[in-house]
């Protein structure tokens, strides 16, 4: 089980299951919130004295659907872990689910330690960004794990997705050192996620954007084909 204290916030408006998911996790330790629809999550998120870290997350809501109601939460708080618990098992709204940032999603029904042992998994992935707590100059351009931000050439904040800052957190732990797409899926997704070559390229695309904005050319993503992604850097 999850070893620390955490706040979770349930947002599940199916009350049975909303219920079993509020009590199992209390009696393992953890602080626990619920909502029932978009309206209560976001009322939750605006109160200064609760600071969820973990989402489990509905797709079908009553008042919207989760996957936008996440998106419009990290805009507000990037730091959380999210889980998307849904009965839809269709591929297109998992890769949706899991391309907008998401640790892991979970096809009801489900079992309660499933559960427990995908989010100690999801837990344990997203405490390696916060390896670094202090900003990190690289070239002209800056990169704050903790707060899951990097800023351009131009001083522009740039915000990443918990994904993208551990992927880019990946790659510049291996700075200057190849990194096959297999080893970034295991490490980033998990070796029983299906995100493919493709995935892992779309985010590269982002991040190289962000790296473009140095027109000095210190810090770039090298392609190597067939394998994977080299960040190589010049000078710190």
């Amino acid at each position: 089980m999850v070893s620390n204290d955490f706040e979770i916030l349930i947002v599940e408006d199916e009350p049975n299951l909303r219920e079993t998911l509020e009590d199992y996790l209390s009696s393992k330790g953890q602080t626990c919130y619920t909502a029932n629809s978009c309206k209560e999550a976001h009322a939750i998120f605006a109160d200064r004295n609760k600071n969820p870290q973990i989402i489990l997350m509905d797709i079908g809501l009553p008042d919207g659907d989760g996957i936008s109601l996440a998106k419009e939460l990290k805009e507000l708080k990037s730091d959380f872990v999210l889980l998307f618990l849904s009965a839809q098992n269709d591929p297109e709204t998992k890769y949706l689910g899991l391309e907008m940032g998401a640790e892991d999603y979970i096809t009801k029904p489900f079992d309660l330690r499933e559960l427990m042992l995908r989010l100690r998994k999801a837990i344990s992935t997203h405490g390696q960004l916060l390896t670094y707590s202090q900003e990190i100059s690289i070239g002209k351009l800056k990169i704050r794990f903790k707060s899951y931000e990097v800023v351009d050439a131009q001083g522009k904040i740039i915000q990443l997705g918990q994904k993208e800052c551990a992927m880019l957190e990946l790659l510049y732990q291996n700075k200057n050192i190849v990194v096959s797409r297999d080893e970034i899926i295991e490490k980033i997704w998990g070796e029983d996620a299906f995100p493919s070559n493709r995935t892992v390229d779309n985010y590269i695309v982002r991040l190289r954007k962000w790296l473009e904005t140095d027109p000095s050319g210190e810090v770039s993503i090298k392609s190597i084909r067939g394998v994977g992604y080299q960040l190589q850097a010049s000078k710190e």
